[in-house]
């Protein structure tokens, strides 16, 4: 799903057309995060759902739903004889029918209670078929919704991410549990066009001046994937060529009023589909279609219906966005919604990689630039904490940004070759390919593939919070014809894990040239050593942005190049040449126990330390400051003057005389 408040920004992209077990808390961090979990799942654990069938009528006119589904399912352990399924209380049951038997149930609480008429065993399916009819609700980002367009013609349309399935239609309301196929059959007014996943194997035409659209589904899919999209839609056709002699259908289904102004960027769609298999193998679903359905989210952006996104906003960045989750979210759904990074951070990576592939390396690195700006603004840790709560699982800050960049810094982590390796290696893992997964699984393809130990990488990014704020201090000795460079990287205490560990590159700057370096930063306070020919200049943190962080850089007191330090210098007029009635005090504040600013005092004293006057009280950066100091209403003497910058202190006098 592509939230459009969550990234105008990232909108611009369109138009600039080693091993290292950082601490054994695997299972330290998940005690963590599950301590702090609400969760209250739909769905029950003793069934195993196969197939859903959707018998649907819709009118617009009155706003209404009715019809029957169709489910399949057998038991998951044990053996039973009742089990429920999620349904919203609006919606009415009429009917719970079994081998023609009609079947004891009740719906209370949003559940429906089924009692079958048998006990069946585990790998025995049952079918039943529930009759129901209603108002669905519209519960989330607006799960069953009747809207209007252009001239006041009807748009009906699903988003039922996550919880939404169970308000328009009975089901197991979990993504943990997908069915093997599903079969969509949409009964509309004749003007209505009809569109669901899968293919379309027939349109009939009824009698009662409506249609009805048959679509079939092969492929396994999740409840909340399961969609309509209904209007008087115009169908603008292309095709996906992926081989010599096989291409695939692009249907893209258009307000009328709308299709001239997107008709440019749906021819795009092909190539996205190219791009996207070349990255991550072959469309998943290519036995049947790709498309995109006009709808009216009043929130802005699409949703990744398996095999034809329903979208409300037509750019290059949300028609990726949702293409790149038909590998990730519909081949591979997340297990659980702690886990929607996999769903909505790799979505978000795709934006990136395409911008890459079409646009160049600027595009990329604005997109990551753009996107580390908000992960800095996340809260919590990527593993959602609270899925009772919408809002949270699908935070633009951490869900999306913050996931994103995690794949550009395992990407940077392992290198290009290895990474898309280990892109595609997940993407067609058969223990997860068209099933679900949480992010151990993505960790054991990616250690699999790269050979390292990325558990350091993971505990931090995934179930840790905030991000490393490195400083850096830096001197140079010269040795015969070289200079022997040292580095103190440092970072600032964080709440999990206490520092981030990471491979680091540092830049060299000299006379002769910039040099590259890296080291494996695995320490909270480190010190590393470099050699390099020429006088050093300047020292850079991860020139190539690798990193999310914040970093401050400068040489220490040793520095030869002499630049900022600690130093309170002597006032002028000095000592020497009493003032009258202005001086000007000159000093240098470094960095000290963060990254950020620190607490500056200079203050003015009388040979008795009296205070007679502060100049500074505040917090300041690193840099040289001077500050005009008027004594006309002191009398002739020796003052002192002392500076206070975190644990330093320097003292100096200086002479008044009227």
């Amino acid at each position: 799903m592509f939230l459009l408040k969550t990234a105008v920004c990232l909108f611009l992209f369109s138009f600039l057309s080693f091993s290292q077990n950082f601490e054994k808390t695997n299972n330290k961090s998940l005690q963590r995060v599950n301590s702090l979990l609400k969760v209250e799942y739909p769905g029950d654990s003793t069934i195993d759902i196969k197939y859903y069938k959707l018998n649907l009528k819709v009118t617009y006119s009155p706003k209404y739903l009715s019809g029957s589904v169709t489910v399949k399912a057998s038991p998951a352990h044990n053996p039973l004889n009742s089990f429920f399924l999620d349904l919203q209380n609006p919606m009415l049951v009429d009917s719970v029918i079994s081998d023609n038997t009609k079947l004891h149930f009740s719906h209370t609480d949003a559940k429906l209670n089924i009692t079958l008429n048998k006990s069946y065993n585990p790998n025995e399916i049952f079918e039943i078929k529930i009759y129901y009819q209603g108002v669905p609700g519209s519960s989330g980002f607006g799960s069953f919704e009747f809207d209007t367009h252009g001239n006041n013609e009807p748009v009906i349309w699903t988003l039922s991410e996550p919880y939404g399935a169970s308000d328009w239609f009975p089901c197991k309301d979990t993504p943990a549990d997908k069915a093997d196929s599903s079969d969509v059959w949409i009964n509309v007014d004749k003007n209505l066009y009809g569109v669901s996943n899968g293919t379309l194997i027939d349109i009939v035409e009824n009698p009662d001046n409506t249609a009805t659209y048959k679509w079939t589904n092969k492929y396994p899919i999740a409840q909340y994937l399961i969609s309509l999209a209904i209007s008087n839609y115009t169908i603008y056709k292309n095709y996906f060529k992926y081989s010599e002699k096989d291409s695939m259908p692009v249907i893209n289904y258009i307000y009328p009023e709308d299709l001239s102004e997107f008709q440019t960027l749906l021819d795009k769609v092909p190539n996205m589909l190219r791009v996207m298999s070349n990255y991550f193998g072959l469309y998943p679903f290519i036995r049947e279609k790709y498309g995109n359905a006009e709808m009216g989210w009043k929130g802005g952006g699409g949703m990744e219906n398996q095999t034809v996104s329903s979208i409300s906003r037509f750019t290059e960045t949300i028609l990726v966005h949702e293409l790149t989750h038909q590998w990730f979210g519909d081949k591979i759904t997340c297990r659980d919604w702690q886990d929607i990074w996999l769903n909505e951070g790799f979505a978000t990576y795709g934006e990136m990689l395409y911008a890459e592939k079409v646009y160049g390396d600027s595009a990329y690195n604005n997109f990551v630039s753009l996107k580390m700006a908000s992960a800095k603004s996340a809260k919590g840790s990527i593993y959602v904490q609270d899925i009772s709560s919408i809002s949270e699982i699908f935070n633009g800050n951490r869900s999306y940004s913050k996931g994103g960049i995690v794949l550009h810094m395992l990407r940077g982590v392992v290198g290009d070759s290895v990474f898309f390796k280990i892109m595609k290696t997940y993407s067609n893992d058969p223990r997860v390919a068209y099933g679900t997964a949480v992010t151990a699984d993505f960790q054991r393809d990616a250690e699999a593939v790269s050979g390292q130990d990325l558990n350091y990488f993971f505990n931090e990014w995934i179930y840790g919070e905030h991000y490393p704020k490195y400083k850096i201090e830096w001197h140079a000795d010269k040795i015969n014809n070289n200079y022997e460079v040292t580095i103190k990287i440092g970072q600032t205490v964080n709440t999990y894990p206490s520092f981030f560990t990471m491979p680091v590159q540092i830049k060299i700057s000299t006379s002769a040239g910039d040099t590259l370096f890296s080291f494996f930063n695995d320490q909270q306070d480190q010190q590393v050593k470099f050699l390099v020919k020429g006088t050093p200049v300047s020292v850079t943190i991860d020139p190539n942005n690798w990193i999310l962080k914040d970093a401050i850089t400068f040489p220490d007191s040793n520095n030869v190049s002499g630049q900022i330090k600690f130093e309170l210098k002597q006032n002028h007029p000095n000592p020497l040449n009493p003032f009258n009635p202005t001086t000007t005090i000159e000093y240098q504040v470094p960095e000290l126990n963060t990254v950020y600013n620190i607490n500056v005092k200079l203050i003015v004293y009388d040979i008795l330390g009296n205070q007679v006057a502060v100049l500074v009280d505040k917090s300041q950066s690193p840099g040289k400051y001077s500050v005009v100091f008027d004594g006309s209403g002191l009398a002739s003497g020796v003052y002192l003057y002392s500076l206070k910058a975190g644990s330093l202190i320097s003292t100096k006098k200086l002479v008044v005389l009227k």
